[in-house]
């Protein structure tokens, strides 16, 4: 470790990275270059350039890359087609991000001539998995310097360790973790160390201003959202982010999760996903109308594995193309408009419509006359249907 030279640290700015920062100019001789990942979390971007200048980092050692249009392209998208909640609750969108920052920090280690990494990953959780897998599949036996995790630092020992150093931030905001970005928010606190307990409001990065009911249309083209309302995107981060802004006032998309770690534990973390959650719904619900029975059957099971493969961080498996390239060729005729009622921390799917609704009158209404076959044709199709399973019986019946 004392042959360090210079080391990449994926910063955020927030407690924990400011820890790793400045017990890495305690402990090494190094030079530290700091990377952060632009994946909408907006306003958080610069201040965190600034922390990094406050610590003494080299202008030209601080890297902030726009990220978005790849995270959306490579990892929401996909996800997005198989209509992924990890464990029926969970948007992974901070977890899906961790393989795309560890893959972009190990491009700069290697674009710097670094000789080492660090993340701020725990020792409880996902996200060291996620991260130390990445790097040891693109550079085998590069020295990964974690001190959250190898230490097991509370926040509180991380709040005391800077005070004593003379750091000033706001210890009060820092009390909470919070991982922002286009495809949800993660929130940590003491209220989801244990199993019971619900984050304050003023926790959530959104506060709820909205009332009452507003009504939005979503309309897709091949499975890609590409118009809210009247308002036409030229790409879908654009069109995640203005939805967002509408819905996230409402207080949609929040909940507290309880879930299943790689490393074989329970956890809980509390979550906002206002955009992803409609956006989700909606799509899901033009799919329910538009492919046949068999196409939803096979993507239900496709998706199942995809969403926890995601969740372990094994984006970079190649089965993961295979099934991508299914659903994406699923998304063929997943083209309409949704139509969506918001409502304060609710939301309610109203319909849809498209050029390809299965649902067509012209081939008969559920639960009315039909008009694309006889009562004849039924009685004959349900004698064969049932003709196996009738011959079973018939021979279980004569035996006994």
């Amino acid at each position: 470790m004392s042959d360090i030279k210079k080391a990449v640290l994926a910063y955020s700015g927030g407690l924990d990275t400011s820890v790793i920062l400045k017990w890495l100019q305690d402990t090494y001789a190094c030079e530290i270059v700091t990377f952060t990942a632009d994946l909408g979390q907006g306003e958080e971007l610069e201040p965190a350039r600034a922390k990094a200048l406050q610590f003494g980092i080299k202008p030209e050692h601080i890297f902030i890359d726009d990220l978005r249009e790849e995270f959306v392209r490579d990892f929401v998208f996909p996800m997005f087609r198989a209509n992924t909640i990890y464990e029926g609750e969970y948007l992974l969108g901070t977890s899906i991000a961790r393989p795309l920052i560890a893959k972009r920090q190990i491009e700069i280690a290697r674009q710097v001539g670094a000789d080492a990494v660090s993340h701020g990953a725990t020792g409880k959780g996902n996200d060291q998995v996620r991260f130390d897998m990445v790097f040891h599949i693109m550079i085998p036996g590069v020295t990964i310097i974690t001190p959250i995790r190898d230490m097991q630092l509370s926040r509180e020992d991380e709040i005391a360790y800077l005070k004593s150093k003379g750091v000033t931030m706001n210890f009060e905001k820092a009390a909470y973790s919070i991982n922002k970005g286009l495809w949800g928010t993660s929130v940590g606190g003491k209220e989801t160390l244990t199993s019971k307990g619900m984050l304050p409001e003023s926790a959530w990065p959104t506060q709820v201003t909205s009332t009452g009911t507003e009504e939005l249309s979503l309309h897709f083209e091949k499975g890609a959202l590409t118009m809210i309302n009247d308002k036409r995107f030229d790409h879908p981060t654009k069109a995640i982010q203005y939805l967002q802004t509408i819905a996230g006032t409402y207080g949609i998309g929040r909940d507290i999760h309880v879930g299943d770690t790689i490393i074989g534990i329970k956890g809980r973390v509390g979550f906002e996903a206002a955009a992803p959650m409609v956006i989700l719904k909606a799509h899901h619900a033009l799919e329910k109308h538009v492919l046949t029975k068999w196409q939803l059957n096979w993507k239900d099971q496709l998706a199942q594995f995809y969403g926890n493969w995601l969740h372990e961080g094994q984006i970079m498996d190649p089965v993961m193309r295979d099934i991508e390239a299914f659903l994406e060729n699923a998304q063929e005729n997943v083209t309409g408009t949704v139509f969506v009622q918001l409502h304060p921390y609710r939301f309610t799917v109203i319909g849809i419509e498209s050029a390809f609704d299965l649902m067509s009158s012209k081939f008969g209404k559920y639960g009315e006359m039909n008009s694309g076959w006889s009562g004849e044709d039924v009685r004959g199709f349900s004698k064969i249907f049932g003709n196996q399973t009738s011959i079973y019986h018939s021979i279980k019946n004569s035996q006994s």
